[in-house]
């Protein structure tokens, strides 16, 4: 009897879970009315054509003009961008002219442009436009090294920006 092996935990075999049995076939359904006849139809007069409307006038155009890559922080461009946003053309140019602020510049440049994409590309008055959108996005990082104390050195990060710029033509009330 030496040569019986008893079973072990892992070589039992389990019982298999009892399968539910199957649904019984629902009982046949109940006859259907018989349907109604139907009367002639009568023949239907073709639809009245409306007559027509106007159709609504397109939206403006949106001018659009990019820079990229300006050496200017993010973050001090937006100071200036959001003092711009919403203003007529005139207004926003006398205002980043008369602007201590260096990012003032870049901006300026940049809307001197979407002007004059209006004017050559989308035959519209610049003078008309306002600024609907102006965006200032982190472009990538210049990374510069100072020497410090005890042959040290610090990281400097001289961040650039994405600008863009949307004009719009001012609606007349």
């Amino acid at each position: 009897m030496a040569d019986e092996k008893k079973p072990t935990a892992k070589t039992e075999e389990k019982p298999k879970p009892r399968r539910k049995p199957a649904a019984k076939a629902k009982a046949p359904a109940k006859a259907k009315a018989p349907a109604k006849a139907k009367a002639p139809a009568e023949p239907k007069a073709a639809p009245a054509r409306k007559p027509a409307a106007e159709k609504p006038a397109p939206p403006p155009p949106i001018v659009r003009a990019s820079a990229r890559y300006v050496r200017v922080a993010p973050r001090k461009a937006r100071l200036v961008a959001d003092q711009v946003r919403g203003l007529q053309i005139d207004k926003a140019r006398a205002l980043l002219q008369f602007s201590p602020r260096g990012a003032a510049e870049d901006i300026a440049k940049l809307l001197n442009s979407a002007a004059a994409n209006a004017e050559n590309n989308h035959e519209l008055v610049a003078d008309d436009m306002k600024v609907m959108e102006i965006t200032v996005d982190e472009g990538p990082t210049l990374k510069r090294w100072r020497p410090r104390a005890l042959g040290r050195a610090t990281r400097i990060n001289k961040r650039t920006s994405h600008i863009s710029i949307a004009l719009t033509p001012e609606e007349e009330d």
